[in-house]
């Protein structure tokens, strides 16, 4: 269930930032709405998952991975183009996310 708590998380992070961004500057009733409710239900689901996996390893996996999401939800949604240098800085974050989880004794 922990992982699956981390993964809620992750998702309504990225739901709750995709939506920062549709609300314009929470200029927009609606989408600044689904901002706070998301990150509502994402701190409530990562209080959860932190009940059992330690801190570093579930922020770091909840930051890195919801980077990761976020980017491509620009490149999808709203049409922002990556370049190189993005796409190798997130390569590097997806890297640094399994090495923590396969590799560091922290994450077990």
């Amino acid at each position: 269930m922990k992982y699956l708590f981390l993964a809620l998380a992750i998702i309504f992070e990225v739901i709750g930032s995709s939506f920062m961004k549709a609300s314009d500057g929470f200029s927009k009733f609606f989408p600044s709405v689904i901002v706070i409710a998301a990150y509502v239900v994402c701190f409530y689901f990562l209080s959860l998952a932190l009940k059992t996996i330690p801190l570093g390893i579930a922020y770091a996996v909840w930051a890195g991975l919801g980077i990761v999401l976020t980017a491509a939800v620009s490149v999808f949604i709203f049409k922002q183009k990556l370049d190189l240098a993005a796409f190798v800085g997130i390569a590097f974050i997806i890297i640094g996310v399994v090495i923590m989880n396969f590799f560091s004794k922290t994450a077990h």
